[in-house]
């Protein structure tokens, strides 16, 4: 009998955002087949042209709160719009996506016998009590907020996928994502250092809200993207949940004196009201990953805006 080599089948749900579309690249370069699955309601044709003519790339467009029918060996559910202007445009979709769509994914590696990626986020911790953010620290969430509809909807997908490992033995990883950036960010996300960016170049007014000392911690993709793929190739027993995120600390005001700088702009600083339920301190403790995986981020703050102005500056020129 001839012995095939059969290559891995992955699905990454939300392939074509930004984070997606750098995990299409990164398995589609290690030799994996990709079914990249997306609605566009945030993801965007152009973050993965440069794949189309790859033999090993296949494209659907479906929405996750639908049943699916595919044979793979692994998915990737990052299906979820990730800024507070995209996700609370439709709140009830957003929840729908969180929560229907975990149901939908997990039905399907059930049935196929997948093991299972959930793209989380570090917004289940909410406005913390706690600093920095460990896993084992249940949250302080706003159950009926304008950010609910993400917080929540993220904290009942983590629900869904380790009762389904508890019941079922399902193979299951699930990641609590920090702020992320680097190039593909959407534009009009409202998240700040696309926003910065976005707003140095043009020279228009910067905007923060609130005074700029609450904190984030930024992560730049390609670091975030290798640790996704370390932590679904570990071992079964290490399911989660797992902070995936850049541990080192700024101020929303230190991240636009840092843009400003790079980008050589006049735009000034400008402040305006603090949103509902934004949190005042988010920093990654990412001991789990460090010790168990031995994994950190290489890639510091400035280098990695560097990298994400010029992809801006080459977007914006191309766009005009």
């Amino acid at each position: 009998m001839e012995n095939y080599n059969i290559r891995k089948r992955v699905l990454i749900t939300g392939g074509a955002g930004f984070l997606g579309s750098h995990l299409c690249e990164t398995l589609l370069n290690q030799g994996v087949e990709v079914l990249c699955l997306d609605n566009y309601f945030t993801g965007t044709k152009d973050n993965i042209k440069r794949l189309f003519d790859n033999p090993s790339f296949e494209l659907l467009r479906h929405d996750v709160t639908f049943p699916l029918y595919v044979e793979v060996d692994e998915i990737y559910n990052l299906a979820c719009p990730a800024s507070p202007i995209h996700y609370q445009h439709d709140p009830v979709q957003t929840t729908k996506t969180s929560v229907h769509g975990a149901i939908n994914m997990l039905g399907l590696a059930k049935r196929v016998r997948a093991k299972i990626f959930q793209a989380s986020t570090s917004e289940v911790y909410g406005d913390p009590e706690v600093h920095p953010q460990v896993e084992t620290y249940w949250g302080n969430v706003n159950p009926i907020g304008v950010r609910s509809c993400y917080d929540e909807g993220k904290r009942c997908a983590e629900t869904l996928f380790f009762d389904y490992h508890r019941q079922h033995k399902l193979r299951i990883k699930v990641g609590r994502l920090f702020n992320t950036y680097g190039p593909r960010m959407h534009p009009n996300d409202g998240r700040v250092v696309s926003n910065f960016i976005v707003q140095a170049l043009q020279g228009i007014p910067i905007t923060i809200y609130g005074d700029g000392s609450q904190t984030r911690s930024f992560c730049y993709v390609d670091d975030l993207i290798r640790l996704m793929v370390l932590f679904m190739e570990s071992g079964d027993d290490l399911t989660g949940p797992m902070n995936m995120g850049n541990p080192n600390e700024f101020t929303i005001l230190e991240l636009a004196e840092h843009v400003t700088e790079m980008v050589g702009s006049s735009s000034e600083i400008i402040f305006k009201e603090l949103p509902a339920d934004d949190p005042k301190q988010r920093s990654a403790d990412i001991s789990i990953a460090k010790n168990k995986l031995g994994w950190e981020p290489t890639t510091q703050l400035k280098e990695g805006l560097r990298y994400t102005i010029d992809y801006f500056d080459n977007f914006l020129s191309e766009n005009k």
